[in-house]
């Protein structure tokens, strides 16, 4: 009886084909470069735009935001990010009050710096007064404080001496005000204090305000 022969399967020839296929494909397949890193610069504006609003200086955080966004207009993520945060900081500045203009709101405005322990902004605020109104007896008073504060006891008393002359009926709320308490061992404190009161007709008085 005679032998089938069996044919040769074609199928490993198939795969083969279709392995060298695959690796000829891979082979031409373009080569994507990886993606690439911001520029230094528009890193370097956006920590420092961070480091302003971390600091609460909301509009100059703003300003270094917006500067990324239109230098940098490419880098895509960064500009994101700093849209974000103009619009933080903006709803921020709207939220934050009008800076004080006339002389009544800065001195309101003074007091409850100095009372709040913000001594630079009391200290700006009366002398926006003072360069207005140079006789102003709270806004000499309330610069003498801070200086006294500060352990500036020579500008303290020169300060204090200025406002007594304007209105010695201050002298009452100075010997009790804890900010002039390095103050009270000193001759030159005592004698300011210590001093007869001018009557209504040698000088100009202005009404006590409390703090």
């Amino acid at each position: 009886m005679a032998k089938r022969v069996r044919q040769r399967s074609a199928q490993p020839e198939h795969r083969l084909n279709r392995q060298t296929s695959s690796t000829k494909l891979a082979d031409s397949a373009p080569v994507l470069p990886a993606p690439e890193r911001p520029a230094a610069e528009a890193v370097s504006l956006f920590e420092c735009a961070m480091r302003a609003l971390q600091r609460h200086e909301y509009a100059a955080a703003a300003e270094a935001f917006r500067g990324l966004i239109s230098n940098y207009p490419g880098e895509g993520a960064l500009c994101e990010r700093g849209m974000v945060y103009v619009a933080l900081c903006e709803r921020e500045l709207a939220r934050r009050p009008v800076e004080p203009r006339t002389t009544e709101e800065r001195l309101t405005a003074a007091t409850a710096a100095l009372n709040n322990g913000d001594d630079d902004r009391a200290a700006s605020l009366a002398l926006a007064v003072l360069s207005d109104t140079p006789q102003h007896d709270l806004a000499l008073y309330l610069l003498a404080a801070v200086e006294a504060r500060r352990g500036a006891t020579d500008e303290a008393l020169h300060l204090l001496g200025r406002a007594l002359a304007v209105n010695p009926e201050i002298r009452a709320q100075a010997r009790h005000d804890a900010d002039f308490e390095d103050l009270r061992a000193m001759d030159a404190f005592r004698d300011l204090l210590d001093a007869p009161l001018l009557s209504a007709s040698d000088g100009p008085r202005r009404s006590r305000r409390n703090r």
